[in-house]
């Protein structure tokens, strides 16, 4: 596991985006080689996701031949509704950049059939080969993807009722009204993203910190569902200085003192106009 520590949200953002573009470049994608990416919604990865539409409008980095995999989705919202993740993931990323929307695969939460939206869902992941980077992050009680506090550690995609705190931390984008916050979704399992074969986890902000101290100082947890990560063969948490704040002095020292080693993995930039 690495934990990688930035000053500020931009400086996490920015060494995120970097990562994903050199993995991306790295794989060499092409038309029967496809790089597949799982991806979050959410405040957090907003800045990744401008950095990344950055790269690919400076001509360093292309969507052509990558498959996208959405984490969760809300149940019963319009797929036009401006909060659906449907709509976020268009208008914050999808829409900026060169990606085959056949490509982008996001749960229907007005499916006939829940359940077999899901099923149908896992068959895609596999049908793609799999996930080659699982993107995620996490909310102030731990889970990921809609993955709340006592769900399965071996979950996979199936529909999710959300927890009142999760409820609250939604409310924000629907105007402060409980009432119009969906109390549903679909989502990934724990076992679906640790299938992955990386996984990166973006945590910002002191609001996360006691996660981040539960996801990586104590042990895994059903109650705290990232902390299944630990026993995840490649994890990448990717925090904020204000994110450490509840780390012993001791874990954070250990790995700022690897940064050199994980600072690497992002420069050089590779970019696409050379070939690489």
């Amino acid at each position: 596991m690495r934990l990688v520590i930035l000053d500020n949200y931009d400086l996490a953002s920015e060494w995120a985006a970097k990562y994903i573009c050199n993995r991306i470049i790295q794989f060499k994608p092409g038309q029967d080689r496809y790089f597949t990416l799982g991806l979050p919604t959410g405040s957090t990865p907003l800045g990744c996701y401008k950095k990344l539409i950055e790269y690919h409008k400076n001509g360093h980095l292309s969507f052509k031949y990558v498959k996208t995999f959405n984490m969760d989705e809300y149940v019963g919202l319009p797929r036009n509704h401006p909060e659906s993740y449907h709509s976020y993931m268009w208008n914050n990323f999808f829409k900026h950049i060169d990606i085959d929307p056949n490509n982008a695969h996001i749960l229907d939460g007005n499916a006939a059939d829940l359940q077999a939206e899901c099923d149908a869902f896992e068959k895609k992941i596999k049908e793609a080969g799999g996930i080659d980077l699982f993107v995620g992050g996490i909310g102030p009680d731990g889970h990921i993807a809609f993955n709340e506090p006592g769900s399965s550690l071996v979950s996979r995609t199936r529909l999710k009722t959300l927890a009142m705190d999760t409820i609250l931390a939604n409310a924000k984008y629907f105007d402060g009204d409980l009432s119009k916050v969906p109390t549903m979704a679909l989502t990934v399992g724990v076992g679906t993203v640790m299938d992955a074969r990386e996984v990166m986890i973006l945590i910002t902000g002191a609001h996360k910190a006691f996660a981040l101290y539960k996801a990586i100082e104590e042990g895994v947890n059903h109650m705290w569902t990232v902390s299944a990560f630990q026993q995840h063969p490649r994890t990448i948490f990717v925090c904020d200085e204000d994110a450490t704040l509840e780390l012993r002095v001791k874990t954070v020292k250990y790995f700022k003192g690897l940064m050199h080693v994980h600072n690497k993995l992002v420069d050089p930039l590779y970019s696409m106009k050379e070939g690489n």
